[in-house]
């Protein structure tokens, strides 16, 4: 088995903490969110807003610098709208927009006092161990009808002999309530739900090399619980 660093060790990785994977992502385009996310995130937010909800939150995991978040507000423009992103490094773009909120910390030891309508994490599973455990807290954070969508590589969650889970994991998150595409390597859940799964963290691998991103990220490994 690979040398394993736990949560804390792995924050302080270069890996980690200089990832530039959402450094500039915008909201649209070629690499923008509805492209990798598979979604509408404007149109999904106005639609709820004008059927009469009296509000919409979104929480952005993993957000970079959260040029996506601010571009939708400005183009939302309703202060109905609330935004929150969260990144491990601060390094969040301007100007402010006051219907969006940035967060510097962990998406694993976040504590959140509310439910959201929306919550994304593009591409930021691939820097975090305990990927499972962000997974399950962020399914507990929606609201009832609310949506999580994230990237998830499956080559990246390992049994403690080093093999990629795939299979013996699909059926596990769908027995949780996620679908999982492994074509788009993505990962949906809807309705507030909470979830767990048969395995326990053993640690991150931060030397795992480039995954098929092209981008250096981080194997986590498993044991069956």
């Amino acid at each position: 088995m690979a040398r394993l660093l736990d949560d804390q060790a792995l924050e302080r990785s270069s890996v980690v903490a200089n990832c530039a994977m959402n450094r500039e992502r915008g909201l649209t385009g070629s690499n923008g969110y509805g492209r990798e996310l598979g979604i509408d995130v404007v149109k999904m937010i106005t639609d709820r807003l004008s059927g009469g909800a009296e509000a919409f939150d979104w929480l952005d995991l993993c957000c970079g610098a959260g040029k996506a978040l601010l571009e939708c507000a400005r183009l939302v423009d309703d202060p109905r709208l609330r935004i929150t992103g969260v990144d491990l490094v601060d390094f969040f773009a301007g100007p402010s927009h006051p219907g969006v909120e940035f967060v510097t910390a962990s998406a694993g030891s976040l504590a959140l006092q509310r439910s959201y309508d929306l919550v994304t994490c593009v591409h930021g599973l691939h820097y975090v161990g305990d990927k499972l455990h962000v997974l399950t807290r962020a399914a507990s954070w929606l609201s009832a009808d609310g949506l999580l969508v994230a990237n998830l590589d499956l080559a990246a969650v390992l049994s403690d002999e080093g093999r990629p889970l795939r299979r013996r994991l699909t059926e596990p998150l769908r027995s949780a309530g996620f679908d999982y595409d492994a074509r788009r390597r993505r990962v949906e859940c809807t309705g507030h739900r909470q979830a767990s799964l048969p395995f326990q963290y053993l640690g991150a691998d931060d030397q795992a090399g480039p995954n098929y991103t092209g981008q250096p990220a981080v194997n986590s490994y498993y044991a069956s619980a």
